[in-house]
């Protein structure tokens, strides 16, 4: 049995389960895992035995339960500092944390309008002009981190070089954009087709492919 124990909802549609996990595989340590299906009558009771507030992820680390996904991040940052889940540079981190923020906290109508779902695309989706206001401001957020800081976090095609944290808050993003066949800048498509070929991302769209839970609504593309 491992030290730390990350309970996550469905690997097909959970976003923000989705970002504590591949912040934790980014560390490189060992964890069990715990699924616990959405939409169940016992669901919040599972829930509750890993989250105070009902809601999923929670990482559990000894007697410490940290039950949000940012908190989850910077929980991790703190506790294995050499992972480099955060970049070293001072303004590349605080760059970082904004943008990590930003995601964190907004962009609602896209949400709302692209329920996640890593086993389907919906190619004949049509959105309005908030959602097209979201996602070029998505956009803009990841030109300008890999302008003003590529290599921050070492080589890679991702954000600011290697993955790290930010790349983790914005990988549903990604594969929204890829499942709902967005129309992106080409800078864009390369980072969303890195995100893709990720191997913690393809683990994850693996494992969510053989869950048998299904929720209807999530399943035709509207929002749940």
């Amino acid at each position: 049995m491992a030290d730390l124990t990350l309970a996550v909802a469905n690997k097909a549609y959970s976003s923000w389960s989705l970002r504590g996990w591949l912040a934790l595989k980014l560390t490189g340590a060992e964890f069990d895992e715990v699924v616990i299906p959405l939409g169940r009558a016992d669901t919040r009771a599972e829930i509750l035995k890993y989250s105070p507030s009902g809601k999923l992820p929670a990482l559990i680390d000894g007697d410490v339960v940290v039950w949000e996904s940012l908190a989850i991040i910077e929980y991790l940052a703190e506790k294995f500092p050499h992972a480099g889940l955060w970049p070293s540079d001072g303004a590349a981190r605080a760059h970082a944390r904004a943008a990590a923020n930003e995601m964190h906290g907004g962009f609602l109508a896209l949400r709302r309008a692209m329920p996640l779902n890593v086993r389907h695309t919906f190619p004949d989706a049509r959105f309005d002009d908030h959602v097209g206001a979201e996602v070029n401001r998505i956009q803009a957020i990841w030109r300008d981190a890999q302008r003003r800081f590529a290599g921050a976090t070492g080589e890679g095609p991702f954000l600011m070089g290697a993955f790290s944290a930010i790349d983790a808050m914005f990988a549903p993003v990604a594969s929204r954009f890829t499942g709902y066949a967005v129309d992106l800048e080409s800078q864009a498509q390369a980072y969303v087709d890195a995100v893709a070929a990720h191997p913690p991302m393809i683990e994850w769209r693996e494992a969510a492919r053989a869950e048998p839970w299904v929720i209807p609504e999530f399943e035709d593309g509207g929002a749940p």
